[in-house]
């Protein structure tokens, strides 16, 4: 990998960038981070509980207002039962569910819901909850959404009723004939019995996993129900397939761009905005040698800043247990550890951007080289550049209104392929979360630009200043 300190020698690829703060895009809201795990997980209701301040710290650390989402396949499995007691022996830290079958059926008690208030308490994000339209009854579910809306309070930001509904016909939960039809007049049934238990309640939906078609509808049809809509999207899958490569990850997606569309036409015409309440790198748990590698972390930092530009009000990374793709991995007895796609999302938590403006680029890069202006709420100009060519490095002249300085902090690892050995700013993640860089370059402007090195497959966080 060619060393940052050979910008001088005009080393790489060439490439300008002009930074217009004044031409302002979208706001990025305090609560656009956010994690997701199975429902399942609360069948331990030590998990989700202060007691795991080691979990809270790694949720702190991507921001102070992120939002917990709970769902998954096993949404649909996971059985209300208030005053059950836990499953003994308590159950490891779970992964993601792999979907396409049933789910073993785990309780979810009172106890786990008041652990999980504490727990949100103790990170200050906020949740959005699954409940059971699968498996279970209307009524139950209202019983369910009851409770904890009762125990959230204002934590709670929306229950959604389904996890990806457009999937129920293979997983034994309806029928192969399963239409949005169908699912349209039983989410009604469901959405009237909340709604009568607890008034205030807000929704969101459909939660779909990939059919466009079912979001748009939904939209339309129900859009005075929920207050936000949620969608979910893997890059790559299934993980056996031997297609689904590192090079495919980091390259341009044609998926991404028609649910951005879809999404994008949706809150057009209705006015609703969109969560990407779901997604990582490859569905069906992961694929190891790419969901588990630092080139995940240059995907999963981009794909924040590609969401953000298009309008969408959030994202929430799946994960949980050992799966190969979740950030944070781990369980309570054997510690936590941030797996490599954890440090892109730390990346733009470091950015603390308040709001994107204008950054064009010239240069022949093909996907393969962004950057992303923004300006923080304190008027602090920052860029994010991600180099995400796995043969070239780049050369950059930056230009940004009388910009006469520049420190960088750089995200990196020794191969794309590389699991352990990721750094931001020069330093890794602690196992509670902690983390302070502790490597940042400075440059300075000649005749009003600023030139720096990117190596192939790396990122960087510039700060800029007068």
């Amino acid at each position: 990998m060619t060393a940052p300190g050979l910008a001088a020698a005009g080393v790489g690829e060439q490439f300008r960038l002009t930074v217009y703060p004044d031409r302002l895009g979208n706001l990025i809201a305090a609560d656009f981070t956010g994690l997701s795990y199975e429902t399942s997980q609360l069948s331990d209701p030590t998990f989700f509980s202060p007691e795991n301040a080691a979990l809270a710290g790694f949720h702190r650390r991507l921001g102070a207002a992120g939002v917990l989402r709970l769902g998954g396949n096993t949404s649909e499995f996971s059985v209300w039962t208030p005053s059950g007691t836990p499953i003994h022996p308590l159950p490891e830290a779970i992964g993601p569910d792999t979907g396409g079958h049933p789910a073993p059926r785990r309780p979810v008690t009172a106890l786990a819901v008041r652990n999980l208030r504490g727990f949100l308490e103790l990170s200050g994000w906020r949740l959005i909850y699954g409940l059971n339209m699968g498996s279970e009854s209307p009524e139950t579910v209202a019983d369910e959404a009851v409770y904890v809306a009762r125990v959230m309070g204002n934590k709670l930001v929306a229950f959604q009723l389904c996890n990806e509904p457009d999937l129920f016909n293979r997983n034994g939960l309806r029928p192969p004939d399963y239409d949005y039809r169908q699912f349209a007049v039983q989410w009604q049934r469901y959405f009237r019995a909340v709604k009568a238990r607890v008034p205030a309640a807000v929704l969101s939906g459909p939660d779909t996993a990939g059919d466009n078609g079912w979001l748009v509808r939904f939209a339309n049809d129900l859009r005075h129900d929920v207050a936000f809509l949620t969608h979910h999207y893997y890059a790559e899958g299934p993980p056996t397939d031997p297609s689904m490569t590192i090079e495919r990850l980091l390259s341009p997606s044609r998926k991404l761009e028609a649910e951005f569309k879809a999404a994008a036409a949706t809150r057009k015409k209705t006015g609703l905005p969109f969560r990407m309440a779901e997604t990582n790198s490859c569905y069906g748990g992961g694929k190891p040698g790419v969901s588990d590698t630092f080139a995940s972390a240059l995907w999963g930092a981009d794909l924040m800043y590609r969401l953000a530009r298009a309008g969408a009000t959030g994202v929430n990374f799946h994960g949980g247990g050992y799966g190969w793709y979740t950030p944070v991995a781990g369980t309570r007895g054997s510690g936590f550890v941030a797996r490599p796609i954890y440090y892109g999302m730390l990346l733009f938590a470091a950015a603390e951007a308040g709001r994107l403006v204008m950054a064009e680029m010239d240069g022949k890069a093909d996907g393969s080289f962004t950057a992303y202006g923004m300006k923080g709420r304190d008027g602090t100009l920052k860029v994010v550049l991600l180099n995400k060519s796995l043969d070239s490095d780049r050369m950059l002249t930056i230009r940004a209104n009388g910009a006469k300085k520049a420190s960088v902090m750089r995200l990196m690892a020794p191969r794309p392929d590389d699991t352990t050995d990721v750094t931001f700013g020069g330093s890794v993640v602690g196992n509670d979360g902690a983390w302070a860089p502790e490597q940042t370059e400075s440059y300075a402007a000649r005749r009003g630009e600023l030139i720096l090195s990117m190596p192939r497959v790396s990122g960087a966080l510039v700060t800029l200043s007068g």
